[in-house]
């Protein structure tokens, strides 16, 4: 079993445990390396870390929910109460980017000089080494669990390496030149990459607060099992799929002779429900069987104004 694979065997919840370790570690590795430096592209890197241990706390509390069983009020489940987790995610990024910004243009107008330059960049560098490789690992366990609560978690970790990185590079550049200007400017290239990142966390949550439909992979799978039950006597139409967090939803119609007995009908439903789970774990198929002679017909977007 490879490394990949290992990671993602770890459940969602443990690794969002995982993550508000190092969101805490992170924190007081790049305060002191803000406190060493005085350097504002620094403390906008330990923001963009609080929003880690805030984002990975309410993620935790949102996976636990969305594995919550049905019950007589959501008889659906709790799946996409993830796509919370992932909306404020990315509301509190574009705080935090807010806030770095407004401290970036006040040392623009007053620029400082920056100390212990060294030991500040290399504390900076440590806390993105462990930001990365949680980032990896937990990203590989968003995939295989279909999480969006950890892949959000795993995306803004990945952002945060990178808003490291730009922070190191900028700062490296002031002490080679001397450019004070240079350390508010980073800063505020740092605030406006993660309000990007923050906009598309929320434009994804979104999308699935609004049943998209599934991923066009799945799609395929769904497609290619329903082909191989199909010849004269069996056919398929409306077609529908939707997703919600780590469950996948497909309703269609089942046309069969209607001269078959209802138990072989509903035997051949059986096969056809249960290759499909199969082939998608999670999926939940509803079939509604309708003899060959019968057609439906969808509701036009008329006849829901």
């Amino acid at each position: 079993m490879t490394l990949a694979d290992r990671a993602s065997t770890v459940p969602p919840q443990a690794w969002l445990r995982v993550s508000i370790v190092v969101a805490v570690l992170t924190i007081v590795l790049k305060t002191l390396a803000w406190w060493l430096t005085g350097s504002v592209g620094l403390l906008s890197d330990a923001t963009e870390s609080l929003v880690n241990l805030a984002s990975a706390a309410f993620a935790l509390l949102m996976v636990r929910v969305a594995a919550q069983p049905p019950d007589a009020e959501h008889p659906y489940g709790h799946h996409k109460a993830e796509y919370f987790s992932s909306a404020f995610e990315g509301l509190a990024i574009m705080v935090a980017a807010a806030a770095i910004i407004w401290a970036a243009v006040l040392r623009l107008l007053d620029p400082q000089g920056l100390q212990q330059l060294g030991l500040g960049l290399g504390l900076s560098v440590l806390s993105s080494v462990f930001n990365g490789l949680l980032a990896w690992a937990m990203l590989q366990s968003a995939r295989r669990h279909r999480s969006m609560a950890l892949e959000a978690d795993a995306r803004h970790l990945f952002t945060d390496v990178w808003t490291s990185a730009g922070v190191v590079v900028g700062i490296g550049l002031v002490a080679v030149t001397g450019w004070l200007w240079l350390d508010p400017l980073v800063a505020i290239g740092v605030a406006l990459n993660i309000l990007r990142e923050g906009g598309n966390l929320v434009w994804r949550s979104s999308q699935g607060l609004m049943d998209k439909r599934v991923e066009r992979g799945v799609q395929a799978e769904i497609d290619k099992v329903l082909k191989s039950f199909e010849h004269p006597a069996i056919r398929f139409d409306h077609i529908t799929t939707r997703r919600s967090g780590q469950r996948r939803f497909v309703d269609l119609h089942m046309h069969m002779p209607g001269n078959w007995s209802l138990q072989r009908a509903a035997a051949v439903r059986g096969s056809v429900e249960q290759a499909l789970m199969s082939a998608v774990p999670g999926l939940r198929a509803t079939i509604e069987l309708l003899p060959s002679d019968v057609e439906t017909h969808a509701a036009d977007e008329e006849d829901l104004i």
